[in-house]
């Protein structure tokens, strides 16, 4: 029996060459040709590679998809019609002329990558499911171009692959396709075009050097400024500080001048109260009035003399009545100010020593 079951077969092989039409070059596409010729034949025992469909028919109509391994099909009444492979497919679209959104004429190419999802759909829903994704492909792009401008070309590159993706993929749905993706290769502008971008880099690179060197002049001049601001704040600071040292050091000296003077005159009040003090008095008053009167003239040339400048003895007198005029008068305010008991203590006689 299995040798007659394979003499049928290659019987059903020979006829089935003599029988089968070659398809016209002239009208048929490169994607037609693989299938006429890639089409295997009905040997009843077939073994489907992995990753692709074998589409059957029987008598003319769809029968079922050959699934990957042995498959037995009926000699004469089936009929393997499609080959479709589920591997990635890579499709390179042909470069194209666009116009942009700013009416510039741009040459595009790209690539298209996809893959079959339904053999069904593929091999019936649609003559030629390649050709019929790369149109599709090219007049996407010319529609999406047409939407942008030259410069968001350049900038939205990805954005516009992804917008590329997603319209093939709303009117290939009924063909059984699935895009996975769709990549720009080149973009070509026109020459004119080419050079004023060329020199819209160049003078937009000139305006920020401009920009930047103005800023540096800026961030100098604001520098200086602020150098000399804190200059003048710390020379005034310094002169504060100078100022207040100075005073304070001539407000101690105040001070010191007034307690050596304040000490001078308790000693002296002290020399006075002693025994003899109004002869020290004298004599100290007489070398003072000595030592001024050998200093007239000295210093200008109008000198005012009292008419007994000669008497010595007057003037020493003279300055020990008006000191003890002085004394009495401090007197009687300290008595005035002095309690009642103090004065009492202070004239109580002193117990003679037994």
């Amino acid at each position: 029996m299995l040798r007659t079951l394979c003499r049928t077969g290659s019987a059903l092989l020979k006829h089935s060459q003599r029988s089968v039409p070659k398809v016209p070059e002239l009208w048929a596409t490169p994607a037609q040709q693989r299938w006429a010729s890639s089409l295997p034949m009905n040997t009843v025992v077939l073994f489907v590679p992995q990753q692709e469909s074998w589409v059957v028919e029987r008598m003319g109509r769809f029968h079922r998809i050959l699934e990957p391994g042995l498959n037995i099909l009926i000699p004469v009444l089936d009929k393997i019609r499609y080959v479709q492979s589920l591997k990635e497919i890579v499709i390179d679209v042909p470069e194209q002329s666009a116009v942009s959104l700013d009416n510039v004429t741009l040459q595009i190419d790209g690539v298209l990558y996809l893959r079959i999802l339904d053999p069904f759909k593929a091999s019936y829903g649609v003559e030629d499911p390649e050709y019929a994704v790369t149109q599709l492909a090219q007049t996407t792009m010319r529609s999406e171009l047409g939407k942008l401008t030259l410069d968001k070309v350049f900038r939205e590159r990805e954005t516009l692959n992804t917008n590329i993706v997603h319209s093939i993929n709303q009117a290939s749905d009924d063909w059984g396709i699935r895009c996975l993706r769709y990549e720009i290769k080149d973009i070509h502008v026109p020459p004119r075009v080419k050079e004023s971008m060329q020199m819209q880099v160049e003078a937009e690179r000139k305006k920020r050097a401009t920009v930047l060197e103005s800023e540096g002049h800026k961030e100098a001049a604001i520098n200086v400024a602020e150098g000399r601001k804190q200059a003048q704040i710390l020379a005034s600071e310094g002169e504060k500080t100078e100022q207040i040292n100075k005073a304070a050091g001539e407000a101690n000296a105040v001070l010191a001048k007034a307690e050596a003077k304040a000490r001078a005159i308790r000693v002296l009040s002290d020399a006075l109260a002693e025994q003899n003090g109004n002869a020290a008095a004298s004599l100290s008053v007489a070398e003072q009035y000595v030592s001024a009167f050998s200093n007239l003239a000295k210093e200008s040339n109008t000198i005012l003399l009292p008419s007994n400048s000669g008497d010595i003895s007057g003037m020493v007198t003279q300055a020990m009545t008006i000191y003890s005029s002085l004394a009495k008068q401090s007197t009687k305010k300290l008595e005035k100010v002095t309690p009642d008991w103090a004065v009492e203590k202070r004239e109580e006689p002193a117990t003679p020593a037994q």
